[in-house]
């Protein structure tokens, strides 16, 4: 794993208060893709309830609440799959 996958899933643990009530899949391009579950976040690829794909400006700009992952959807620099209703509760998480 990479160091910039190692720091991105760091990053995400600490800002969950916990576990995630399903599988979601953060799919970082040329860069690896991250799964947020119950036990938290670690780097991997399974199948989720929801995939958000995004370049890692994109992510590292979210992470940093630079950007709002609604705006980054908005906008096209975030591409979601799945189930929306988790989307949303994982977009809570950078603000």
């Amino acid at each position: 794993m990479s160091d910039t996958l190692d720091k991105a899933v760091e990053a995400l643990n600490d800002k969950l208060s916990g576990g995630f009530n399903g599988i979601a899949k953060f799919s970082i391009k040329d860069t690896g893709d991250i799964i947020v579950d119950e036990d938290g976040a670690h780097a991997g690829d399974a199948e989720a309830d929801v995939t958000l794909s995004a370049s890692l400006e994109t992510f590292r700009a979210m992470m940093e609440g630079d950007l709002n992952p609604t705006t980054a959807f908005m906008t096209g620099k975030l591409v979601i799959e799945g189930d929306m209703g988790k989307a949303m509760q994982l977009a809570q998480i950078f603000t």
